[in-house]
């Protein structure tokens, strides 16, 4: 017999919209069900807002029941129009289908793929390449009625926005969507979907579909979407998105995003993003509460997201790069942590054996405003490279003393950085 975490879910305030609650609790605690919920390629790699309910996923796993991971193949093709301002760029069939392999691969590291209740990953291009359209709007759109679907919130809010509308293409994304839901129904008994409080109104319509072509049960329930207190934007940093995929988003930006989190927001965020215990989370609250200074609670975050994302390396690749940032010493520091660096940890140039003057690359760099800045700083002691302070203003950057044969740390003061690659 498998168990709800409806309840569960509740105490970490993770349920915003849910069709049936009582039915459904008695639906999970009968057997085990089936779940889904569906990632759209719209780029190589997921972001931190897919990560609620990525993770929905395996919180359900853990109580016995069995998830569906879909990728989607055929509605990235479309785009969804949920609460966009304006239409999607269509992105041409082999861009969508080069991305459907990183994020699917993504996808199955979050769930147990082994097991009794062994997820599946799917991609809805399977049961919709050969479909010929007299047979989608025969089968399928003689069940949807216009009137209804314009009350959508999803779609009226496009609706109102006389000068972009939305066209038929993405006015039958909800179609498409709803077929997925019947199609998992009738394949692997799937009888919930699960996904951000925007598609509420997909969700719906699929169950609406299920009942009218396989007369079964089904349900519906979606999570919040993330918002920070302050109304900025969750998952924006001065950089850019903050994805999953390392190659994007490197394990050390990843944590410090983590890190940096709101005294308002995380233990809103342990709860949403960690299986942190809820226990544990109370006790998170206590320490923030009397002494916010130790940040014991944005630690615990940074620490159990980039290690669910990028594993124990991750986590350790990061602590050990943050040390040395902040006072550690730099030949610590792997030749992949340095590339952390390069990627998106702090400012970086390049320097050819030719142009390798120190108060040259300190001018181009954020560190000095010109030539003559830089040779004053690096004559009052107020330099140092790979841990070594340097105080002759004709220094020159070669790669006999740079790191790993290629890279040189430069710092001024305690808190400023560069980093300088020999190409």
């Amino acid at each position: 017999m498998s168990s709800s975490p409806i309840t569960e879910l509740e105490q970490r305030k993770l349920i915003a919209q849910v069709s049936d609650r009582s039915g459904l609790e008695a639906h999970l605690t009968s057997a085990s069900r089936t779940l889904y919920c569906g990632f759209d390629p719209t780029a190589d790699s997921l972001h931190i807002g897919n990560l609620v309910p990525l993770l929905m996923l395996r919180r359900f796993q853990l109580f016995g029941h069995r998830p569906i991971a879909l990728v989607g193949g055929a509605t990235g093709l479309i785009g969804d129009p949920s609460f966009k301002g304006t239409e999607r760029s269509l992105n041409a069939r082999e861009v969508v289908e080069g991305w459907v392999g990183p994020i699917r691969e993504q996808v199955s590291r979050f769930v147990d793929l082994t097991g009794n209740n062994a997820a599946i990953v799917v991609d809805n291009l399977d049961w919709t390449r050969n479909l010929d359209v007299i047979s989608f709007l025969r089968d399928i759109g003689k069940h949807f009625s216009v009137n209804a679907m314009m009350q959508k919130d999803s779609v009226r809010s496009r609706l109102t926005q006389h000068e972009s509308g939305i066209s038929f293409t993405e006015f039958s994304y909800m179609l498409l969507q709803s077929m997925d839901y019947m199609e998992l129904c009738k394949r692997y008994n799937c009888s919930l979907q699960v996904g951000g409080s925007d598609q509420w109104g997909n969700i719906t319509a699929g169950m609406d579909l299920v009942r009218r072509t396989l007369g079964r049960e089904s349900f519906a329930l979606t999570v919040p979407l993330v918002t920070k207190s302050d109304g900025t934007k969750f998952g924006k940093t001065e950089s850019g998105t903050v994805w999953l995929d390392q190659r994007r988003t490197s394990p050390y930006a990843f944590y410090q995003f983590w890190l940096n989190t709101a005294d308002a927001d995380v233990l809103r965020y342990l709860g949403a993003f960690t299986f942190v215990d809820v226990i544990e989370i109370e006790c998170l609250a206590d320490s923030l509460m009397n002494a916010p200074e130790k940040r014991d609670a944005q630690r615990r975050l940074a620490s159990e997201v980039t290690q669910l994302v990028h594993g124990v390396q991750g986590v350790q690749s990061a602590e050990r790069i943050s040390s040395v940032l902040f006072g550690g010493d730099v030949h610590s520091l792997t030749r992949e942590d340095l590339q952390q660096l390069a990627l998106d940890g702090m400012s970086y140039g390049r320097v050819e054996e030719g142009e390798n003057s120190l108060v040259a690359v300190l001018a181009a760099s954020p560190l000095a405003a010109s030539r003559s800045a830089a040779r004053k700083l690096i004559e009052s002691g107020g330099v140092q490279i790979n841990g070594t302070s340097v105080s002759d203003a004709d220094a020159r950057l070669t790669r006999a003393t740079a790191l790993f044969g290629r890279f040189q740390l430069i710092r001024r003061g305690k808190k400023a950085w560069h980093l300088v690659l020999h190409d």
